[in-house]
């Protein structure tokens, strides 16, 4: 678990691949930018790690000598509310990714549960839940014990993730733990975060479910985000007007819960915003 907030980005910084950073840069880098969090993005994998087992293990040394918290967004072809031949190759494609957590002592693999499809909800909770089951049966006999599932809230009405099914995945299969995106629970819900008690309605609804642990400890996305009826369009830098949610109000809730998420920038810009969302708490915290 965290010991304190932490943020960082989504995926290497422009800027860090512009002057031609290796992926052991990173942790330094961000180190030396305030922020100790980041997320690989493993999102285009097949069924076998596509980062080689030393790389790994490299990103892993410099992320704990810098003291940089790692997560691992998984790949984005899984879909656990599919047919059968397609929950088998997702189900692969998680194992993978999972197995390179392990080698970067990455804490959390975060991924899309499915699409609903023709499957009524209760259906397709029902398939994802086995098959969630199955990938951490399966990384136990594989001996990964320290790393976590994270299925992510997702911000498009036809995607299986609205906030009750992730945390009803999470209250039935060990070794989950629900990844909180804020811009997609306020694109599904078409802007509803409005006021600081929206935020703390779901806190207190994690807490309630799944303990205090898992509430003082949550891993989350956030960006601005533009929607439409049918959910989640595209996300937005901080700067920009006219969007939500407001960091602001997440950030009056985790000094009112004295919580220590890992929260992990999505936005155009994520280092800046990850920058930018860092000095909002503290100034909140002071």
């Amino acid at each position: 678990m965290a010991d304190r907030p932490r943020f960082g980005p989504a995926g290497v910084p422009l800027a860090f691949r512009l002057m031609k950073a290796t992926l052991a840069d990173v942790p330094r880098l961000l180190t030396d930018e305030g922020l100790d969090a980041f997320e690989y993005q493993a999102v285009r994998w097949g069924a076998k790690p596509q980062i080689r087992r030393e790389k790994a293990e490299e990103l892993g040394l410099k992320a704990d000598e810098h003291s940089v918290w790692l997560s691992l967004h998984g790949s984005y072809f899984i879909n656990f509310c599919g047919k059968r031949e397609i929950i088998e190759a997702s189900k692969n494609r998680l194992i993978a990714c999972a197995t390179a957590a392990e080698w970067m002592k990455a804490h959390v693999v975060v991924f899309h549960p499915g699409f609903y499809g023709k499957r009524q909800p209760k259906e397709a909770f029902k398939d994802c839940l086995e098959a969630v089951k199955e990938v951490v049966g399966t990384m136990k006999t594989l001996g990964i014990r320290n790393v976590k599932l994270g299925p992510e809230t997702m911000g498009k009405i036809s995607q299986f993730g609205s906030l009750d099914e992730i945390l009803g995945l999470c209250e039935q299969v060990e070794q989950t733990q629900p990844v909180i995106d804020w811009a997609h629970l306020h694109a599904r819900c078409r802007g509803c975060f409005k006021k600081v008690e929206d935020f703390r309605k779901v806190v207190e609804e994690i807490e309630r479910r799944l303990g205090t642990d898992a509430v003082k400890n949550m891993h989350c996305h956030f960006t601005k985000v533009e929607f439409t009826d049918k959910g989640e369009r595209r996300h937005h830098t901080m700067d920009e007007e006219g969007y939500g949610p407001d960091f602001r109000m997440l950030a009056k809730v985790i000094v009112e819960f004295r919580l220590r998420p890992v929260i992990i920038s999505e936005s155009p810009v994520p280092d800046v915003d990850a920058i930018k969302m860092r000095e909002i708490l503290q100034k909140e915290l002071s």
